[in-house]
């Protein structure tokens, strides 16, 4: 952590409170889901789809304003503020369409917020350390991550079956993550461009550059293949595992990527980023092949604990390595741009997934996932970008 930039530090922090917020719901969510409203695979899909697209197309257009104006913070602000007043909302729910309704605008904060925060960073970092930067905000981010399902467990040990409980104590570290945001992130100005683009961002690759686009489009067809973590949650239950035993399982997973995110970063610094994306895209595909052939609580845990080794060698790489392929003036726009198109192929993973789910089972659903990575892997090491 020595001669880490100010702001790196405060938005880790301000990661880690909102993420704790965030993972106490994400493993309780789809158990509320199937258990209280009854919903069905392909519906919880559908929600997750369409959760995650919302945030990745958004971080276009925030991404672009914030470059636009010169300032992240206040998008940042808007972004965490109105995510963190919204999601305790779910324990008032009594149907899936209101749970959709609340992911969506829950999501969409997170667009709002997750381009200029990343461009942010980017700025306060130079080259040589900005895989450890990103490192750094990722660990931070997945150790909120990690005390939230923890926290989730400890609410529904205390309370069986719960889950609405566990939504509105969620409030607490969301309320906390605004107020550091708030009161202690002080952001060096960037400048706006000199020529200002009048009207909306244009989706596109010509002024980011060829390499930029390769690896943006390797990224989207692992993407395709990576549906929502709603799945493995499902396939836990799928194979007996207690229901309060779930958030502490996915705990494990996000302790895991706590501990090697920054690790995976400094790596990244010193031997390339291609290199230890392409191990983290091997690493998801056999953990999804896992998931797909279990039969026992004992091998989710194991797969959960492996599964946060893929987490910390690719979330905050791809982020640094799109800042190395394009330069600074740009960066909020690349950041806005390479999540639109993540984003993009989010909807249709999660959608396929649970069509998949109902219609042939876990396997399929799993090891269609596992050869998606399996070709990104391939294409990104023949290509060399």
């Amino acid at each position: 952590m020595r001669g880490l930039h100010p702001v790196v530090f405060v938005t880790g922090l301000v990661s880690l409170f909102t993420d704790l917020s965030s993972e106490m719901i994400v493993p309780v969510l789809p158990l509320f889901l199937t258990a209280v409203l009854h919903v069905q695979a392909g519906e919880i899909g559908v929600i997750e789809g369409i959760a995650e697209s919302t945030a990745s197309v958004l971080k276009l257009f925030s991404g672009w304003l914030s470059d636009q104006m010169g300032r992240r913070k206040p998008l940042m602000l808007a972004g965490y503020g109105f995510s963190n007043l919204i999601k305790p909302l779910f324990a008032v729910c009594t149907s899936w369409g209101q749970v959709l309704f609340i992911r969506f605008a829950d999501r969409f904060g997170k667009g709002v917020r997750g381009a200029p925060r990343d461009a942010l960073i980017a700025d306060a970092a130079t080259e040589a350390d900005r895989g450890r930067a990103f490192g750094f905000h990722r660990a931070m981010d997945t150790l909120g991550a990690a005390l939230g399902p923890l926290t989730a467990f400890a609410v529904l040990a205390a309370l069986p079956g719960h889950y609405r409980m566990v939504f509105w104590v969620s409030a607490v570290p969301g309320v906390i993550a605004v107020l550091l945001l708030l009161v202690f992130l002080r952001e060096p100005r960037t400048p706006a461009p000199a020529h200002r683009r009048r009207g909306l961002p244009r989706f596109g690759f010509r002024a980011l550059g060829g390499r930029f686009m390769g690896f943006s489009l390797i990224a989207a067809l692992f993407a395709l293949g990576n549906s929502s973590d709603a799945f493995l949650i499902l396939r836990a239950q799928d194979v007996g595992m207690r229901a309060e035993l779930i958030p502490l399982a996915y705990f494990t997973f996000n302790a895991t990527y706590a501990v090697f995110a920054m690790p995976a970063g400094v790596l990244s610094d010193r031997i390339g980023r291609r290199g230890v994306l392409v191990l983290g895209y091997l690493i998801f595909a056999a953990i999804y092949l896992g998931f797909g052939v279990v039969t026992s609580p004992a091998g989710v845990w194991a797969l959960f604990a492996v599964y946060g080794l893929y987490y910390a060698a690719t979330e905050g790489i791809q982020k640094a390595y799109v800042a190395d392929l394009v330069p600074s003036g740009q960066r909020g726009m690349a950041m806005g741009t390479f999540n639109a198109i993540i984003g993009l192929a989010a909807l249709p993973a999660s959608v396929v997934a649970g069509a998949l789910w109902q219609a042939f089972g876990p396997l399929a659903t799993f090891g269609v996932s596992a050869v998606c990575a399996l070709l990104a892997a391939v294409l990104l090491m023949v290509f060399r970008i």
